[in-house]
Formats: C-alpha cells, sequence, structure tokens
C-alpha cells in the first residue's frame, strides 16, 4: 500500500449538504473497483492514475484530530469520491477505525459503497446509530448480475449488495440505494427500473434516489467509451451521436422512466424525494440534538 500525505481529511461543514451530512470524510485515494462510467476519473479531479488504491498516511490520528476540533456535530458523509470499502480496507480497517472515532465522539455517518465488505462494520454503525443519525447507501445501477459485473467489473454482483442492504434492514439501520448513474441504451430499461426498485424492498431499503443518465466529462469520457467499445460494440458511436461533448447525458427514455419509477416507488412505500429521505433518517434524533434537522 502506497500512503500519501493528508493535512485533514474530515472537511467542511454545511447545513444543506448531500444527503443532509454536514462534513466529507475520504481515507483512500483512487478505486479499484473499475466501474466503467466513474465520474472521479475526470480531469478536473486531478487524481493521477485513479484505479491505483493509495492511503493517507496517519489517517485515524488525523481523523481524531479533526472531530475533536469540530464545535457542531453532524453526519460525516464518506464514499463520494472513493470507496472506502475497496479490497484494502479488509486488512487496513482504517474505515473501521474512522468509524470508531465516530461513534466515540458522537457523530452521526453516511458511508457510500458498493462493496458487501461494508457488513463487517454493522456493529459498530449500529453503536453510532443510538445516538446520531445514519444512512447506509449502497450503489446499485443495474438488477441484474451479469449485467453488474460488466459495468462494475472489480465488485460484488448486484445481489450482494442488496442482500448486505437486507443485513443493515435486519439490524434496524436505516439503509437505501443510489440508482446512479443510470447508462442511456445499456441500463433506462423498464425491466431494470421495476427490478431494482421491487429488489430494494424486498431488502428492506427505505429509498431509493435516483438519476435517470450519467454525466461525462474530460478523462472519464475517454476511459468509458474505450469500455463500451469492449462489452458492448458499437455502443460509444450512438453515445457520440446522440450526446457529442456533452456533460449532461440524460436518458431519451427519461420522462418516462421517471414516472414509472416514481409510481413503483410510491405503490411499494419507499422513498425517492431527497427532502423526505433526510427527514427520515434524521427524524428520531430531533429531540436529542435539534441540530441535526
Amino acid at each position: 500500500m502506497e500512503y500519501i500525505s493528508a493535512k485533514n481529511i474530515v472537511s467542511g461543514y454545511s447545513d444543506n449538504g448531500w444527503f443532509g451530512c454536514e462534513y466529507n470524510m475520504n481515507i483512500y485515494k483512487g478505486c479499484s473497483h473499475g466501474c466503467i462510467y466513474c465520474d472521479s476519473r475526470s480531469e478536473c479531479y486531478q487524481i493521477e492514475d485513479f484505479s491505483r488504491v493509495r492511503a493517507k498516511k496517519d489517517a485515524l490520528e488525523i481523523i481524531e484530530k479533526n472531530l475533536r476540533s469540530k464545535r457542531k456535530k453532524g453526519v460525516i458523509a464518506t464514499g463520494g469520491m472513493s470507496d472506502p470499502y475497496n479490497p484494502f480496507e479488509e486488512k487496513l480497517k482504517l474505515t473501521r477505525g474512522a468509524l470508531n472515532l465516530i461513534e466515540r465522539y458522537r457523530f452521526g455517518v453516511s458511508p457510500l459503497t458498493k462493496s458487501s465488505l461494508i457488513t463487517r462494520d454493522i456493529d459498530i454503525i449500529k453503536k453510532i446509530s443510538e445516538h446520531s443519525p445514519v444512512s447506509v447507501m449502497m450503489t446499485v445501477t443495474a438488477a441484474d448480475d451479469v449485467l453488474s459485473k460488466k459495468i462494475e467489473p472489480n465488485v460484488c454482483p448486484s445481489s450482494e449488495r442488496f442482500a448486505a442492504i437486507k443485513e443493515f434492514s435486519d439490524a434496524g439501520i436505516h439503509t437505501g440505494i443510489l440508482l446512479m448513474p443510470m447508462l442511456p441504451f445499456i441500463e433506462d430499461t423498464e425491466e431494470n427500473v421495476v427490478g431494482i426498485v421491487e429488489k430494494a424492498k424486498a431488502s428492506g431499503a427505505r429509498f431509493i434516489y435516483p438519476s435517470f443518465g450519467m454525466t461525462l466529462r474530460s478523462g472519464q469520457r475517454e476511459y468509458f467509451y474505450d469500455e463500451l467499445d469492449k462489452h458492448f460494440p458499437g455502443m460509444s458511436n450512438r453515445y457520440i451521436e446522440r450526446f457529442g461533448g456533452d456533460y449532461g447525458c440524460s436518458s431519451p427514455k427519461y420522462s418516462e422512466l421517471k414516472e414509472l419509477f416514481q409510481r413503483e416507488c410510491r405503490k411499494l412505500g419507499l422513498l425517492f424525494r431527497m427532502r423526505d429521505i433526510i427527514f427520515d433518517y434524521k427524524k428520531g434524533y430531533i429531540k436529542e440534538q435539534l441540530s441535526w434537522i
């Protein structure tokens, strides 16, 4: 494992953060999951050799220092730029160590991952949920395991992710799915959307937050097209013809899929609006911490 220097790891404070998270934490840099669509490969993030995972030196000491210095409690998001449960985490246990510190200093947490390794840490996450808001988020973009392995080759298939969601739900921990991105011409089918919604409900998920399309930037776009040519011959030409150099690449079926998705979620009692999701996982902590929501 290569280690890189960092001054701070738990950063920022926002009253209107992503999924109601006030802070952000990335212990690792780079990701080995190999997802063909990953926006973090984009040149704007300046992550050299993105597929090579590096850990931040003295991460747990820095995180403890950061947490001690925070004047306001809040929910800490992790997993936005680099999955906190990459294969090296199984041995290094830096994410697990960070969760222990989050529990000790009584912050909330919202981890985002594609890895079933997160189930190893149910015990700590459960302890955090006893005093602070917790929402565990799992990215699922394909209901079918064969398709998920094509577009997310180095991570567990979707069925294992649904099983992980079930473990958290059974433990009484708030959990849900990010259905994003949705690759146009590949994942934007009624079968895929309905399949994910139904499997989410069966797994005990509380919510699904969707995106009916994807983004493409310089650096990421080239990698994505190369992978499309390997797994879906001719598909890159469809993207070029349809989207050109656009940043936002919405599904041509955007409107009908959105309507279908919302109808299915309402039928099964799944949340899908950001404000509702935030309220749902923070509502039990209002009396103890008015600042949580």
